[in-house]
C-alpha cells in the first residue's frame, strides 16, 4: 500500500506555541509486508528529507483545522528527527478533495489496525489458554504416574526393612 498526496506540513513542538515548517512534499502511507503495520512518511520534494515518520495507530484522531477545509491536524509519536517524540501535525493540501481523501484513508487504516490488534490479541489469548490446558493435562498425567511410582518405592522400602529384621532374627546371637 503506497498512496501518495502532495502537501505542505508543519508541526508544533510540545513546549512552544510556534509551528515548525516541515516543507512541501509527498505524503505516503507505507504498509510493512510482514507485520502489516502502516507508517505515514512525509518527504520534502527537493531534498527528499524525511519530515514526518510515524505509525498510523488506532488511537490517531484526525481533525479539520479551524477555518480551513484543506488542512488536517493530528497527534503522533514521530521519529523524523532521529528521536521519538510526541508532535502535533498540521498538513495542508492543494484541494478540499485531497484533504478529505487523506483523512478518510488514514481513518480507515487506523480502524483496520485496531481490528488487527484485537484479533491478534484474541488469537494470542486463545493460544495461551490452549497451552495452559495442555500443560495442565500433562501435569496431571505426570502426577498420576508419579503417585504409583512413589507407592512402589514406599512398599519396596517397607519390604526391605521387614526382610532386614527377619534376617537379624535368623542370625545366631553372638556371644561376647
Amino acid at each position: 500500500m503506497a498512496s501518495s498526496i502532495s502537501a505542505a506540513a508543519a508541526s508544533e513542538p510540545e513546549h512552544r506555541n510556534q509551528w515548525k515548517e516541515r516543507g512541501v512534499g509527498t505524503v505516503k502511507l507505507l504498509k510493512h509486508k510482514e507485520s502489516a503495520k502502516v507508517r505515514l512518511v512525509f518527504r520534502q520534494s527537493k531534498t527528499l528529507k524525511i519530515c514526518a515518520n510515524h505509525l498510523v495507530l488506532p488511537t490517531i484522531n484526525l481533525q479539520e483545522h479551524h477555518g480551513n477545509d484543506k488542512s488536517c491536524l493530528w497527534h503522533a509519536a514521530d521519529f523524523a528527527d532521529g528521536e521519538l517524540k510526541d508532535e502535533l501535525f498540521c498538513i495542508r493540501f492543494p484541494s478540499i478533495e485531497n484533504c478529505k481523501t487523506f483523512k478518510e484513508t488514514v481513518e480507515e487504516v487506523a480502524e483496520n489496525q485496531g481490528k488487527k490488534a484485537e484479533s491478534k490479541d484474541a488469537a494470542d489469548a486463545a493460544g495461551l489458554i490452549e497451552k495452559l490446558s495442555v500443560e495442565d493435562s500433562k501435569k496431571e498425567e505426570k502426577e498420576k504416574e508419579e503417585v504409583p511410582a512413589a507407592a512402589e518405592k514406599v512398599s519396596e522400602t517397607t519390604d526391605d526393612k521387614v526382610n532386614a529384621e527377619e534376617e537379624k532374627k535368623d542370625e545366631p546371637a553372638s556371644s561376647t
